[in-house]
């Protein structure tokens, strides 16, 4: 890869960084779209979903932790960045391997199956940080919601990966 491809490689990834923090950033403005804890639609997973398929898997990880952790200090939670982390490196893990088994035209069932990786490994955290299982109760609302705003999340980055075209 010549240097000027590594530049514009580079000069991607920290558009869809930035763009994937102010979707973020945004969506901490909007109120809740239900009344369950921890549900959101999860706006900047658009990102997410477009860079696993349309880049290297460690490009798309670093995207990722890129936008969790600045996100985390952007937002002032950095407590929260356990959550964040759990969930998200099973929803891009299982989104990698799906990638590699899949092609393009399964961006929206990859993203609800990341959205239930995600989840799940929230849950997990939520388990071992507050030492009860009584957040397992939530887990059915998140699962019906995070499958909704997966496929959300999907469709909009197929589209994305649609009108800015295909690498």
């Amino acid at each position: 890869m010549t240097q000027q491809r590594k530049t514009r490689r580079l000069a991607e990834l920290s558009v869809l960084t930035a763009l994937s923090l102010i979707m973020f950033i945004i969506e901490m403005q909007l109120p809740p779209p239900v009344p369950v804890p921890g549900v959101k639609l999860g706006l900047a997973n658009i990102i997410t979903v477009y860079a696993v398929y349309h880049y290297k898997p460690h490009e798309a990880a670093l995207v990722f932790f890129a936008r969790v952790l600045l996100g985390a200090l952007f937002a002032g939670n950095v407590q929260a960045l356990i959550f964040s982390v759990s969930g998200g490196v099973l929803c891009l893990l299982g989104m990698i391997l799906l990638c590699r088994i899949t092609d393009k035209d399964m961006m929206i069932p990859a993203s609800v199956i990341g959205a239930v990786l995600h989840n799940l490994g929230q849950t997990a955290a939520a388990v071992y940080v507050m030492n009860t299982t009584a957040v397992i109760a939530y887990l059915p609302y998140l699962l019906f919601c995070g499958c909704i705003a997966g496929a959300f999340t999907g469709a909009c980055a197929y589209l994305v990966g649609k009108r800015v075209g295909s690498r």
